[in-house]
């Protein structure tokens, strides 16, 4: 098990990416997680800015789901903080922008 995520989710020879530590940076990891399905794990802190367009072309495609857990209004900012800072959450917490009237 990686940090509670069932790892038999992955794909043979699968990737699971890390890009930030917001539970701590100690997690508890199952080594038979990783090699059971020949996973590769790694961190990502930088990438080049046609990676990042590669990803938002995805995401416009359809081809790729980012997992949103709750949207919040701007104004409910502070409820957006607290739900972040509790960490009771799977996916993104969006906030959505004030619309012009």
């Amino acid at each position: 098990m990686i940090s509670g995520l069932n790892y038999w989710i992955f794909s043979v020879r699968g990737r699971y990416a890390v890009a930030g530590a917001i539970a701590g940076p100690l997690v508890e990891l199952d080594v038979r997680s990783l090699y059971l399905k020949d996973l590769t794990f790694f961190g990502c802190t930088y990438q080049p800015r046609h990676v990042f367009e590669n990803l938002v072309s995805y995401i416009e495609k359809g081809e790729l789901k980012p997992l949103v857990a709750k949207r919040y209004p701007l104004e409910s900012i502070v409820e957006a903080q607290q739900a972040f800072l509790d960490k009771g959450f799977t996916g993104k917490l969006v906030l959505l922008p004030q619309r012009d009237s």
